[in-house]
């Protein structure tokens, strides 16, 4: 128990982070993926790669963090089923968070959880331009419906949902997790 005190006020203090943040970061993470430069880049316990674990200080008050949903696609399924009881309208419902990206600088939106909409659009199959035929392209669309969005609901706007209108949205049984490469696919791990 003191060793593990010990290191979290170790990381705490390196990271120049708040301790009860380090510990919701270690408590919302499978495993750390790598510390560096203030930044702690995490497996969450969904499967998400990101830093601090999805804890977020910013738009809140002070002294405040917001985590990620325990099960987002069952928390969008449940804004879903409100939406169409209150409006009669059959919608997907897609949840996003602001995610950094390997191998690029700056944010961008990305799902992280979903209703009513397939994770994937799969060109595979499919003849290209010229004629050949698709073979692994697979558009991740509900993270590129997120990172438009982000184009109207600015991170600093206090612009809560958005709407996208006349995208024909596949009323699937997708989940987000159909997003997450496997280990063997995974050749960063």
């Amino acid at each position: 128990m003191l060793n593990r005190l010990f290191l979290l006020l170790a990381i705490a203090s390196e990271y120049k982070k708040d301790p009860r943040i380090v510990q919701l970061i270690l408590d919302q993470s499978k495993r750390i993926v790598r510390m560096r430069n203030g930044i702690i880049i995490s497996e969450t316990i969904h499967g998400f790669i990101c830093a601090n674990a999805g804890v977020d200080e910013s738009n809140v008050e002070e002294g405040y963090a917001t985590l990620l949903p325990n099960d987002s696609d069952a928390s969008a399924k449940t804004l879903r089923k409100q939406i169409k009881e209150k409006t009669e309208k059959n919608i997907a419902v897609i949840i996003s968070d602001t995610f950094g990206r390997p191998f690029r600088q700056g944010q961008t939106n990305a799902a992280v959880g979903i209703s009513g909409i397939a994770s994937l659009l799969d060109y595979a199959g499919r003849k290209d331009t010229f004629g050949r035929t698709l073979r692994v392209t697979s558009i991740a669309i509900v993270d590129e419906i997120c990172s438009a969005t982000e184009l109207v609901m600015g991170k600093s706007l206090n612009v809560p949902i958005s709407i996208v209108r006349n995208y024909p949205f596949d009323d699937t049984k997708n989940q987000i997790n159909d997003l997450i490469r496997t280990r063997s696919e995974d050749l960063f791990r």
